[in-house]
């Protein structure tokens, strides 16, 4: 068995290599450069020929040919592309960003910045600073969250306990703030019917703890306990933003709790029997045919990729056809708390700022003028329109105030993936906007145009909605505070956590933490005899020396917050 993984983890890394080497710089008949990119990300192919790219190309001179992820982590991947000598033109590393760096492969930015004016203007000078290596200069450029003006959010792009419209619907849409809440309601609906239309069993709930998704399983007790996504810590500041403590929230009761009570669910038969050794693609997989009705994720790991399955029709078992968006499979996040009536952080309101990795230009380009000339173009408004609106009067049409929006039709065909396999073309991982357009009428992205927004739901997500007094995704998930880095400088702490090295204790700490807790959640939630297996998995956690990372965790928000401080920088009023 090891041996057979192995031969395949070496098949994919062959792959990912091949798959943008053979066209590598390379110029076509038409004088349009053809360059590749390689993102440490799941994600799908474009067809090709694909319709947008082409028109992109013929705009910019430039046609880019994406790889995705195929059966290695990010760090696997990364170091199979560093071992071959063979690097795509544009990469995003992911957490593998640190190991370009490092081998002095990537090609800096700072010369570039000046140049091109639509890539300056995505951060400020002092957030750019933050991208800055040990050597002082910039080398990639997170492509997410940057809103043009305004925040504009409809979507919760995070994390969450989400839940289907349909479950809300069956019992009233009853206010559910807890887990037992949360369990209780999941277990009654799914008794009371078993199997989707066609004869799929129902899923309770399922988990992915697949490599580093297991966050997944791991993370949620920080959030239980009404804290935002620092990522690897607590950050407490009951005695003021001006004194954060980090604290732990592996150890907490909340953590104990939150897992003892998976332990129950498992026991009951509540949780997937396959959550702990299912790969991604079987999570995708299994949420795609509509059977489970609850889950922990982030909405951009998963919500993506199962839109397309929600909107297309398939056949009963008394051969009529359904849809599952339309039986209201369709999700929507909740913002649990340990306890009822507590305020809850899932919802992060603002820009988050990730500098631990992005989209880059790697030494292998030809041409990194014409590199970076393309991804400033890519931000055009006009290019940016193709991107995420795609073609007038085919994608979407202008009303008489110059708004823009989209028919049924229009919308159905965005929810396909042969669709946008041969027409659409994002190239969702470089980089982009959120927020108002330039023309100050419209969104850069449609999921953002109020109107279109509204119109583009599922008639049992709307009445869910509705039902809530939501006026979107964000509204549904209920967070109180507006938690940017204007309010707590060191937000988001997983920005330092995603580049921690092993060069340090707190590092070497951090990893084998990872290591203890991804071998032994999952074993929690299955175990037979929960306080004896809480308190090996205890020991374990104890032998990592998790204080050497805290104290470095500690280090790093101090040093963000006198940073802070010395721009002017006073806690909130």
């Amino acid at each position: 068995m090891k041996t057979k993984k192995i031969v395949s983890l070496v098949l994919a890394s062959m792959l990912v290599v091949s798959s943008f080497t053979a066209c590598a710089g390379g110029k076509s008949g038409n004088g349009i450069v053809d360059m590749t990119m390689f993102a440490a990300m799941a994600g799908k192919e474009k067809d090709e020929g694909n319709e947008i790219k082409e028109l992109i190309a013929q705009k910019t001179g430039v046609r880019v040919k994406e790889s995705w992820l195929t059966g290695q982590n990010a760090g696997e991947a990364i170091g199979s592309i560093i071992a071959s000598g063979k690097l795509p033109d544009f990469i995003d590393g992911g957490d593998g960003s640190i190991q370009l760096y490092q081998n002095k492969l990537l090609v800096a930015w700072d010369p570039y910045l000046e140049k091109y004016p639509n890539l300056k203007e995505m951060y400020t000078a002092e957030e750019w600073d933050k991208f800055r290596q040990d050597d002082g200069k910039i080398y990639w450029a997170n492509v997410f969250g940057n809103h043009y003006k305004d925040d504009t959010t409809t979507g919760h792009n995070g994390e969450a306990f989400w839940i289907q419209a349909r479950v809300l619907e069956a019992y009233g849409y009853p206010k559910i703030e807890t887990l037992d809440q949360y369990f209780e309601i999941l277990e009654k609906y799914a008794k009371e019917n078993p199997t989707l239309p066609n004869g799929t069993k129902v899923i309770p709930y399922t988990c992915l703890c697949e490599d580093w998704k297991y966050y997944c399983l791991e993370n949620a007790p920080m959030f239980l306990d009404g804290y935002p996504n620092d990522g690897c810590v607590i950050v407490n500041i009951d005695e003021g933003a001006d004194k954060p403590k980090v604290v732990d929230y592996n150890t907490t009761d909340t953590a104990k709790a939150y897992f003892k009570k998976l332990n129950e669910e498992y026991a009951k038969g509540n949780i997937d029997p396959d959550f702990a050794v299912q790969t991604y693609d079987e999570y995708i997989s299994k949420l795609s045919t509509g059977a489970v009705l609850g889950l922990c994720d982030q909405y951009w790991d998963f919500a993506y990729n199962i839109m397309g399955p929600f909107a297309s029709p398939l056949k009963a078992s008394d051969g009529s056809q359904f849809r599952l968006d339309e039986l209201g499979c369709d999700y929507v996040p909740l913002g649990l708390t340990a306890k009822a009536g507590m305020e809850n952080q899932w919802h992060s309101y603002g820009d988050e700022l990730n500098n631990a990795s992005g989209c880059a230009v790697t030494t292998a380009c030809k041409d990194p003028e014409l590199a970076f000339k393309f991804l400033n173009s890519l931000l055009d408004q006009e290019i940016h329109d193709l991107r995420f609106w795609g073609v007038k009067d085919v994608d979407y049409k202008v009303d008489d105030k110059g708004c823009y929006y989209r028919t049924e039709e229009m919308r159905e065909n965005w929810k396909s993936d042969s669709y946008k396999a041969k027409h659409s073309c994002e190239y969702s991982y470089m980089p982009q906007w959120m927020g108002m357009s330039k023309d100050g009428k419209n969104y850069m992205q449609p999921a953002e145009q109020p109107a279109e927004f509204l119109a583009g739901l599922a008639a049992p997500l709307k009445k869910c909605f509705e039902a809530y007094g939501a006026g979107n995704y964000a509204d549904m998930v209920g967070s109180k505070y507006v938690v940017t880095e204007t309010a707590l400088p060191w937000y988001p702490l997983w920005s330092w956590s995603n580049g921690v090295s092993t060069d340090t204790p707190g590092g070497t700490a951090w990893k084998k933490m990872g290591e203890v807790k991804h071998k032994w959640l999952p074993a929690i939630v299955i175990s037979k005899d929960f306080e004896a297996d809480w308190a090996a998995y205890m020991d374990a956690y104890k032998g990592c020396n998790p204080q050497d990372f805290l104290t470095e965790a500690q280090a790093e928000v101090d040093a963000r917050l006198k940073t802070a401080q010395s721009h002017g920088w006073k806690p909130a009023a």
